[in-house]
């Protein structure tokens, strides 16, 4: 394999999936790369530029299988230009005057633009299809636990009751946001590029727009309508999108790993009797999971921002910003794809606890609910006063809003009898609702 660890054979499965990594892989690129030149050729022969023949030849010597990717690689180290070296391979392959005809009128700006487009369209799907799956994990688990009661907490610390299920919609309710913005972002996303040298299509003179157009649809791309050369905000879109899915992934990932805190012990990570915490400490149960969401959110928010420098650029056309996109998009993508195949793992065997979410409710759990009580008899603000100094010289325990007289004997006991989560409880319902009501509405594929 190669020298990064993300291409490592022990541990290249933490850094991507075998379906990603089978549209970034280079013959894949390379083939795409072909049926790029090819879809242009006979764009061209549509406009009258090339004869059909040549268009018909050059789509059947597209293939990778055909070329010498040895000869390729070196006319591309000889030339160190990007491409000369694929044309080169192509043209071997090539019966005069086809081999004359193909990259006519072409940068390589235009086929590595384009293919960009092709892989986003492949990743989106896959992103589509792994993100449906997470949120219909989250849904069950919040209709599920509509009603399991536990502490939230807040800054770290215990504070009033929640129920799990709301924890659980919350996430959902998040990957719902990013899915809409899937839908809505395929538009301006999916668009080829054909600008020629500075964009204008100066090779085509007046058949340029048209030649445009017509290699556009042959991949079934939409046309731009202007040359994106150094408009980089698609990608730097899109890859955003990607590094918001990936942060609300960690976000729950986070919470997995806190929960599973054995002095909290509410949730646990699915495991097998062969995964092994610790080699020094067997008693150990690592949320490996959990800690890995996080890891690859870093790493894909890294990768994005680089995409967003890339908006940056100058003039006509500007390598910098651009090339960099050749590195940084493919670990966006892939990185993104594992951390949602880890979520669905993680999410597909979670263990809930719900003995232990009851019993960890401390006793002022409720303290927001007698605030409510005591509010209408002095006011808020009076009210949180008098509980503020009533409980804090008892080191917070509850039991003091009746000793300094605050609340009648037995008062607190009653306020604190049925926890408040009606309100939890109503928006898990509707976040549900919403869930399925938009997923009955949208296709299973992206594209």
């Amino acid at each position: 394999m190669g020298a990064r660890i993300t291409e490592s054979e022990l541990y290249a499965h933490l850094w991507g999936t075998e379906e990603l990594r089978a549209v970034f892989d280079e013959r894949a690129r390379l083939q795409s790369w072909l049926d790029i030149l090819a879809a242009l050729a006979r764009a061209q022969a549509t406009v009258g530029i090339i004869p059909a023949e040549s268009a018909k030849e050059i789509t059947a010597a597209a293939d990778v299988n055909l070329l010498d990717l040895a000869f390729v690689a070196e006319e591309t180290r000889r030339t160190s230009h990007s491409t000369l070296g694929l044309i080169h391979g192509l043209q071997r392959v090539l019966p005069a005057p086809a081999s004359e005809h193909a990259y006519l009128g072409a940068t390589v700006q235009d086929v590595t633009d384009t293919w960009t487009a092709l892989a986003l369209r492949e990743v989106g799907r896959v992103v589509w299809r792994d993100l449906r799956a997470v949120e219909a994990l989250l849904v069950d688990l919040a209709e599920r636990h509509r009603d399991t009661i536990m502490v939230g907490r807040t800054h770290g610390q215990p504070g009033s009751p929640i129920t799990f299920g709301f924890k659980a919609a919350s996430w959902a309710d998040e990957v719902r946001r990013h899915l809409d913005r899937l839908g809505e972002g395929r538009s301006r996303w999916l668009v080829g590029q054909l600008g020629g040298a500075v964009g204008v299509l100066g090779f085509f003179g007046d058949d340029g727009p048209a030649v445009r157009a017509a290699f556009c649809a042959e991949l079934g791309l939409a046309d731009p309508g202007i040359s994106w050369l150094t408009s980089r905000d698609r990608l730097a879109e899109f890859a955003s999108v990607l590094a918001m899915i990936c942060a609300t992934l960690a976000r729950i990932g986070n919470e997995v790993l806190e929960l599973q805190r054995p002095e909290i012990g509410e949730v646990r990570e699915p495991t097998t009797s062969d995964s092994v915490g610790s080699i020094t400490m067997p008693h150990k149960r690592n949320p490996e999971r959990s800690e890995h969401l996080d890891t690859l959110a870093r790493l894909v928010r890294a990768s994005a921002g680089v995409l967003v420098e890339g908006m940056v650029q100058i003039h006509e056309r500007d390598g910098r910003g651009w090339k960099a996109e050749w590195v940084a998009f493919p670990e966006v993508c892939l990185l993104a794809g594992v951390a949602l195949q880890t979520a669905i793992g993680l999410l597909s065997g979670l263990e809930v606890d719900v003995e232990a979410m009851a019993a960890n409710i401390p006793a002022g759990a409720g303290s927001e609910r007698v605030l409510a009580a005591l509010t209408a008899r002095y006011g808020k603000h009076e009210a949180q006063a008098r509980m503020h100094a009533a409980i804090q010289p008892g080191a917070g325990r509850p039991s003091a809003l009746e000793e300094t007289g605050l609340l009648e004997a037995g008062e607190l006991r009653a306020l604190l009898a049925t926890p408040a989560i009606a309100g939890a409880q109503a928006m898990v319902d509707d976040v549900v609702a919403r869930s399925r009501a938009a997923r009955l509405g949208e296709p299973d594929q992206w594209v």
